[in-house]
């Protein structure tokens, strides 16, 4: 019972931030990783402004999504376009949402739009947000092509990065909410304390659900699971993802549930920024 209630304590401590998680301990007393100081605790509603609650829904870390250097990283300018601003309105960019110089192509077919979600399983504000996106997906117009795609900052976030795309190459996507509940589950993370027990941990959950434990080994150890990883990394990397949830729509504009101040807010804007793209 002990080791799971340590693999939960460093999920805790990593929260949703972009700071190197530590390795699981071996042993009792945990690693320096420890003293990271523990995200504060949010004050309570009714002391908060709509910019303070939406801030506790939703996780930012340390710098390190920025790699000095780094050929994919994108440049943010200060003015924006003209051309890539809402009309005047509810929405003001540079604020609610950012737009992305120089615009990125995504991989939909013309006349569609695609909306990105970049997220992390162990994420508690990710699992917030879901109900609130789950109903807008089930309204948008048809041609809005949902995407998600798993933050890659350390070790855990890649753990869960991989059993993500490995239910996606067995075709069982419908496993996602199920994964997704279950590491929200603090003493069941789906995470071990060495590549050989991750893959265990996961592979048993996988078989828990109708998954044979030979096929989820192969597609774990695929070409097309690793391909999808190493494009998790550039685009975390490339569109600067210091927080999730985070979103990209149509690779010209970035946003969250900060910038657009609540989860019912962000979904509002996202239908505006869609609608504004499929006009173009």
């Amino acid at each position: 019972m002990l080791r799971p209630l340590l693999i939960a304590a460093v999920l805790t401590l990593c929260a949703c931030g972009q700071q190197p998680a530590a390795p699981v301990p071996p042993a009792v007393n945990p690693p320096a990783a420890a003293a990271t100081p523990p995200t504060p605790t949010a004050p309570s509603a009714s002391n908060q402004t709509e910019t303070e609650q939406a801030r506790a829904s939703q996780e930012t870390g340390a710098d390190n999504a920025h790699p000095a250097g780094s050929d994919v990283s994108l440049e943010h300018i200060a003015a924006v376009p003209a051309d890539a601003q809402l009309p005047e309105g509810r929405w003001k960019a540079g604020t609610n949402y950012q737009p992305v110089v120089p615009a990125q192509s995504t991989s939909v077919s013309p006349g569609k739009v695609e909306v990105m979600e970049v997220f992390w399983l162990g994420c508690p504000h990710c699992y917030d947000l879901e109900p609130h996106l789950l109903a807008w997906l089930k309204k948008k117009p048809a041609y809005v092509e949902f995407v998600r795609v798993p933050v890659i900052w350390d070790s855990v976030k890649s753990a869960h990065a991989k059993l993500y795309y490995t239910l996606e190459a067995l075709g069982r996507d419908d496993l996602f909410e199920k994964a997704f509940a279950t590491v929200q589950q603090v003493a069941t993370p789906l995470v071990g304390d060495s590549d050989d027990q991750t893959l265990r941990l996961q592979q048993a959950f996988a078989v828990q659900n109708g998954v044979s434990a030979s096929d989820f080994a192969k597609a774990y150890n695929s070409f097309s699971v690793n391909s999808s990883m190493a494009r998790a990394l550039e685009i975390t990397q490339r569109y600067h993802v210091d927080h999730v949830p985070f979103f990209v729509i149509n690779g010209k504009y970035t946003t969250g549930v900060v910038e657009a101040g609540g989860e019912e807010q962000l979904m509002a804007l996202m239908s505006d920024l869609v609608a504004a793209e499929h006009r173009q």
